[in-house]
């Protein structure tokens, strides 16, 4: 294709896009009380070839060459990134403090269970052929379907808490800093694999010596440095351009310092916002940055991902009964494993059983490490397209499920007040 063509394909794509997950988004919150950003996961899946691309494979085809990807995958990540920065603005890491011992037995629970749960299922796939590339072998896989299955869904499990009205309690922050550790062990482990795979121990060296570097950077001396700015944005009443131009390059660099690590941009981006100073500064960078990035950005990923999600292979007998096993093995370790960490550190059984709830989700970050794991030949469209159901899944259960679990008691008890605006920033 030449440059006019693709330029062409990419406005189409970006007008279908918005088009398709604003509708399918207003769908979920209307009708079925989801949050938007899980309309615009379905919404993905949808444009892909589970949908589009069946009932109108030449049309998909048009709006989609295979030429143009490079340009979703570069705004998808960039999407996926700044999202991760405003979440990171809006976390409380005093209540983060508070909450530190509690937030690690849950994490810890959340991640070893569903990783024995890949103990026991991993050797089966490998044997099945097929799901995982021939170079993978049990290790490796056991490792990688650990991983996603402990994953927990960090940027929507910020927005139900933010929707419920739970930003800043016991439960939303200790639910959000259980996320955050299950997420970093994952990129972890997931960096093992790849050194694994050929990329040499470097690799895992690297990626885990870098993210300890940089954790440590910034929160020994984020603060200090990130002060200036926050008198700035005081001193103006807001952000400015100004303002605003040094926090993109902050950003960036930080986007910049953790994908050359190996881990992930994402990451970058959420310790920089949590490191922003509170206030004018915080509240004027959510202000400017979510509507666009929400709105043109983050759906650019979901599409990327359904681009490479096929649903009708699930069809197939055997892989109907996979995606069973690893629907009912992610919820049954991930639900339970936090259920029970949050009770043995005091939390009431209400309480316990919204942080499962919670935690159960995969959403957003399952979607990113899968598509790592496909591009990187660890899994094939097959168990791709699996464990995107299972992210779908576990997502679509955690709003109602928590609701179930935990919200009718806890609005009746005033614990929790009125589901606040889904389209306000996280």
């Amino acid at each position: 294709m030449t440059t006019a063509e693709l330029l062409l394909a990419f406005f189409a794509q970006l007008l279908i896009i918005i088009a398709a997950c604003r509708l399918v988004g207003w769908i979920a919150r209307r009708f079925l009380g989801q949050p938007q950003v899980v309309g615009e996961m379905v919404a993905g899946v949808l444009l892909g070839p589970s949908l589009f691309g069946l009932i109108a494979p030449d049309l998909q085809a048009a709006v989609f060459p295979k030429e143009s990807r490079d340009f979703l995958y570069i705004g998808a990540q960039l999407g996926v990134g700044l999202y991760m920065f405003i979440v990171g603005l809006g976390f409380r890491s005093d209540e983060f403090r508070r909450n530190l011992r509690s937030a690690g037995v849950v994490s810890t629970a959340g991640i070893a269970v569903p990783f024995l749960v890949a103990v026991m299922v991993a050797p089966w796939l490998v044997d099945l052929g097929g799901l995982f590339t021939p170079q993978v072998g049990t290790a490796e896989a056991i490792l990688f379907l650990g991983a996603c299955i402990a994953i927990t869904a960090f940027p929507m499990l910020a927005r139900i808490i933010h929707e419920r009205g739970l930003s800043g309690t016991a439960l939303g922050t200790l639910s959000l800093s259980a996320g955050a550790i299950d997420d970093a062990i994952a990129w972890c482990v997931l960096a093992i694999v790849l050194a694994s795979l050929g990329d040499g121990p470097d690799v895992a060296i690297k990626a885990i010596g870098g993210a300890i570097a940089f954790a440590a950077f910034m929160l020994i001396l984020g603060p200090r440095l990130l002060a200036p700015l926050g008198r700035m944005a005081e001193k103006a009443g807001g952000v400015n351009e100004t303002i605003l131009g040094i926090s993109m390059v902050l950003f960036l660099a930080c986007a910049f310092a953790m994908e050359l690590a190996g881990i992930h941009a994402v990451f970058g981006g959420f310790l920089l916002g949590v490191m922003m100073p509170r206030g004018a500064l915080s509240e004027g960078l959510k202000k400017t940055l979510e509507p666009f990035t929400v709105v043109v950005l983050l759906p650019m990923f979901f599409t990327f991902s359904g681009l490479n999600t096929q649903l009708t292979v699930v069809s197939n007998l055997t892989l109907l009964e996979v995606t069973l096993v690893i629907l009912a093995g992610s919820i049954a370790a991930k639900f339970a494993a936090c259920w029970a960490a949050a009770r043995l550190t005091g939390q009431d059984n209400d309480t316990a059983l919204g942080i499962g709830a919670l935690m159960n989700a995969r959403g957003l970050m399952e979607l990113i490490i899968i598509n790592i794991g496909l591009q990187r030949g660890i899994i094939t469209v097959e168990l791709f397209s699996i464990m995107v159901v299972m992210a779908i899944v576990t997502t679509l259960m955690a709003t109602p499920l928590f609701e179930w679990v935990y919200g009718r008691k806890a609005r009746a008890d005033g614990r929790l007040g009125a589901v606040v605006n889904p389209d306000a920033p996280p």
